[in-house]
């Protein structure tokens, strides 16, 4: 079990997403707490949502009935337990591109999107990664299709999800795009949860999500 200081970060990060209107977190809240149970995502998010009912969430998806059941399972644990070896903490994440060509993969991304190769690997090469600031794409050669026909396209597949921080953020980086000449499968609008999006499609059909905040 994670700490209790970690569990209370954790009740607070879904008082804010809640706050925010953060869509997938109400499916969350329905799943973990019976007295939304029978409520829709919209339902949901217009709802009153406490420090309390966050701490309640954490606390059932730990396995206990409330907070102070978890709070007292981790008193114990912590009495009980001996010196551990520390978890391994994860640092990062990359999504993985299947391209037809790496080097004119490399090119569409250095040249419209904004981002520097970071490496490339083999001769002719057959894998490579493409970084702009704490986004990460691997790109993989693969010489015959994926997927078959259009199915990316007609239902909406995507191969990776960027966020932003800013409204401002999204609302430029959308416009610089739409300088440069990119293709949009979809382009900037509002979602229904809050978060204004748009979403690339490159040369080799993967969809690429970029995200962020309404205002």
């Amino acid at each position: 079990m994670p700490n209790l200081e970690n569990l209370k970060k954790q009740a607070k990060q879904y008082l804010r997403w809640h706050r925010d209107q953060y869509y997938p977190v109400a499916a969350e809240i329905r799943a973990a707490l019976p007295r939304f149970r029978d409520l829709d995502d919209e339902t949901i998010l217009k709802s009153e949502f406490k420090l309390a009912d966050a701490q309640e969430l954490i606390a059932r998806q730990s396995g206990f009935d409330s907070w102070q059941a978890l709070k007292s399972g981790a008193l114990t644990m912590t009495m009980q337990s001996k010196p551990a070896t520390p978890q391994p903490v994860l640092q990062s994440t990359a999504a993985q591109l299947f391209v037809a060509d790496i080097s004119a993969a490399c090119d569409f991304f250095t040249e419209k999107l904004g981002f520097a190769v970071d490496f490339v690997y083999g001769d002719p090469p057959f894998y490579g990664q493409v970084i702009r600031d704490n986004a990460r794409l691997a790109l993989r050669l693969v010489c015959e299709p994926v997927f078959v026909g259009d199915i990316r396209q007609r239902e909406h597949l995507l191969s990776a999800s960027i966020a932003l921080d800013t409204a401002n953020d999204i609302k430029q980086l959308f416009l610089s795009y739409q300088s440069a000449g990119v293709f949009f499968h979809q382009t900037l609008r509002t979602e229904p949860w809050g978060a204004r999006t748009f979403i690339v499609l490159d040369p080799d059909g993967n969809l690429i999500l970029f995200a962020g905040p309404a205002d």
